[in-house]
């Protein structure tokens, strides 16, 4: 995977997963990601026990989409998940976790001092913890940068 690619997903602070249910219909959810892998695997804590694992205890097919509409870039990645159970999910897994939710609650509490109107109460903090890791090899790439903006304007 590029390194572009890379840096781009490491700063959002969570990611559209998409899984496929039993009658073929998507189902979305929200998750965060906690390693990203040169070599194309994507690592992301799941919270609940919910349709994203039934769906992928049935179908492995996954895809995963993040966009930064201030820069109007973005980028869908497709492939295959498996599910790791919390007990054999790596501390330093957990760890990554804990950091990006207490930088979360600190941008927020920074936001909220500078007069920025968000949440009146830091959601992150009540959040419960991981139930198990889902990880994800990347079989395809799709830029969602529009043409115009790659090639320059003309």
């Amino acid at each position: 995977m590029e390194s572009n690619i890379i840096r781009f997903l490491e700063k959002q602070n969570f990611v559209i997963v998409t899984t496929i249910d039993r009658r073929g219909r998507s189902h979305n959810s929200c998750k965060g990601i906690v390693k990203i892998g040169r070599n194309g695997h994507i690592h992301l804590l799941d919270l609940y026990e919910g349709r994203t694992q039934e769906n992928l205890r049935h179908n492995s097919n996954i895809s995963i989409t993040a966009v930064d509409e201030h820069k109007f870039e973005g980028y869908s990645l497709k492939g295959r998940a498996r599910i790791i159970e919390i007990d054999q999910i790596r501390s330093r897994h957990i760890r990554t976790w804990e950091k990006k939710i207490s930088d979360r609650i600190t941008h927020r509490i920074i936001k909220n001092i500078h007069g920025e109107k968000g949440h009146s109460r830091h959601p992150e903090a009540l959040l419960p913890k991981p139930k198990y890791l889902i990880s994800m090899k990347v079989e395809e790439i799709i830029d969602l940068t529009p043409h115009y903006l790659k090639e320059g304007f003309k």
